[in-house]
């Protein structure tokens, strides 16, 4: 079951009120010792510190300012910076008083004098403490030793995670239209309570996943900026792009668009969302979500709808280049060109002068005055014909490189046992030529399309975004691109499934 109080990190941050109405909380906390406490909210996946108390006299506990609070869950912390317990601020209560007794277990004596509403919230949570209790009572009492009492365990989980349903359903129905009420709303699951049963008599997952998808987000007021001031919304918001949505990049930038279309624009949650969102796809390791990084790009930061998220504009600026860079490498995509020069050659270039020129200029005059003969050498990626191309960044000093290429090495010879038709473009991105050509020659690799960029104009570990070594990607026949930064574990499978789409065309 999940607790209400949960951990968090400290952040501190200027906080600016809209309104000069103002606010006035006192907590008179019994058999309390601090001599300074703090007031916090959450925001987002934060918890930021908004008042702080230095003069506390017999545990009397008091926060004031001139400007109303937003509205939200805010926490009582101790000097210590542990939680004594979450309450909520919201339009119609500015001034609080608050009774409890730190010697009590379980809040037993949190109450809230001047405000019903407030004590519905602390029944709650005194109910959601004594359901985890009951649970960690029962775990402890029959003490799991083997499958059966495992399925006793999960039955008695089951027993409180329905009477909690319950309790809280109670609490929707009974506290309709208020702030708390919408907060326990985020919490809750929106399960289907009877799911049909499907052919084979079990019940049917598919109904079931398609009704929780579609009431995921049931009266959540996303045009509120205080629908993400609690400890639920940030994890319900990652939760739906990790494990509910299907992580295909199409179908994901179509619940992107969806969700961004539901706060107000430039709002605080608008932009909490979206910053979180353009760096979740920017570094997710999920190979092909890049593509959803490059339509936010698109949609969002090129267009003027970024603008205001970040301090620093050229933070912009960078999330744009980034994603341009990244465009022709997304799966599916043509890849780009490369004009290489063979390993073999490095002795005819190296006397050309490229690798004692001194900067870019130099080079290019080298290039000019070799070009003739530089077009007869090159030896280009979409000169390579087969089914299969394995298209390899790496470096004979790279550690990494040292325990994958061998078994690259391996796995290629067993697929061209196989009779696969496969090539391997192995791009060298330094340009230590001899080096190279010694690997080359004692680990077997002659029959391996060696290349570098002796001519120093492919600028291959920007155009192939190869920030460390090895990168392989797989080309297709037509040089689409069907997988990129994998292991080689992986590319056994990725040929499989490439062989099964050829057999259908």
């Amino acid at each position: 079951m999940k607790r209400f109080f949960l951990a968090f990190v400290f952040c501190f941050s200027a906080i600016y009120a809209h309104s000069q109405s103002g606010y006035d909380i006192t907590i008179n906390l019994k058999n309390c010792n601090d001599t300074i406490a703090f007031l916090t909210f959450y925001q987002f996946d934060k918890t930021l510190i908004k008042d702080t108390c230095t003069s506390i006299k017999n545990g009397r506990i008091v926060f004031k300012g001139k400007n109303k609070l937003d509205k939200g869950i805010y926490t009582l912390v101790s000097q210590k910076k542990s939680i004594y317990f979450d309450f909520f601020i919201d339009d119609q209560n500015q001034k609080l008083e608050i009774n409890s007794d730190l010697s009590k277990n379980d809040l037993e004596e949190l109450s809230a004098v001047n405000y019903p509403l407030q004590n519905e919230f602390f029944n709650y949570i005194k109910f959601i403490n004594k359901q985890n209790k009951e649970f960690q009572e029962y775990r402890t009492s029959i003490n799991v030793k083997n499958k059966k009492d495992t399925l006793l365990l999960n039955e008695k989980q089951k027993v409180l995670d329905k009477r909690i349903q319950g309790y809280e359903k109670d609490f929707l129905e009974k506290n309709k239209a208020t702030y708390i009420a919408d907060v326990i709303n985020l919490k809750m699951e929106k399960v289907m309570q009877d799911i049909p049963k499907a052919s084979n008599g079990r019940p049917d997952s598919i109904v079931a996943y398609n009704y929780y998808k579609k009431h995921y987000w049931d009266n959540i007021d996303f045009k509120e900026d205080a629908t993400m001031r609690n400890p639920f919304f940030f994890s319900k918001l990652k939760k739906y792009f990790e494990s509910v949505i299907i992580s295909n990049p199409d179908t994901v930038n179509v619940e992107v668009d969806r969700i961004l279309g539901k706060p107000k624009p430039g709002s605080l949650l608008y932009k909490y969302m979206l910053a979180h969102l353009i760096y979740t796809y920017e570094t997710s390791k999920i190979m092909g979500l890049d593509k959803v990084f490059v339509h936010m790009s698109d949609q969002y930061f090129k267009t003027g709808k970024a603008a205001g998220i970040y301090d620093d504009d050229s933070v912009i600026n960078r999330i744009m280049k980034r994603a341009d860079l990244l465009r022709p490498l997304l799966i599916g995509a043509n890849a780009p060109d490369l004009s290489m020069i063979k390993a073999t050659d490095y002795d005819i270039v190296k006397k050309m002068g490229f690798e004692s020129a001194k900067n870019s200029e130099e080079a290019t005059k080298v290039y000019y005055a070799n070009e003739a003969i530089l077009n007869k050498m090159f030896n280009h990626l979409y000169s390579v014909t087969a089914d299969y191309i394995v298209l390899v960044f790496w470096d004979v000093d790279c550690g990494h490189c040292q325990k994958e290429i061998p078994k690259l090495i391996k796995l290629y010879n067993e697929l061209k046992q196989e009779k696969k038709d496969l090539k391997v473009y192995s791009v060298y991105t330094l340009h230590e030529g001899d080096k190279y050509l010694k690997y080359i020659a004692d680990n077997g690799l002659q029959d391996w399309i060696n290349v570098y960029d002796g001519a120093h104009i492919n600028n291959v570990t920007v155009k192939y975004d190869v920030y460390s070594t090895p990168v392989i990607y797989i080309l297709d026949k037509n040089k689409k691109i069907k997988a990129k930064r994998i292991g080689v574990e992986q590319i056994k499978d990725i040929i499989g499934e490439m062989e099964k789409e050829y057999k259908k065309k």
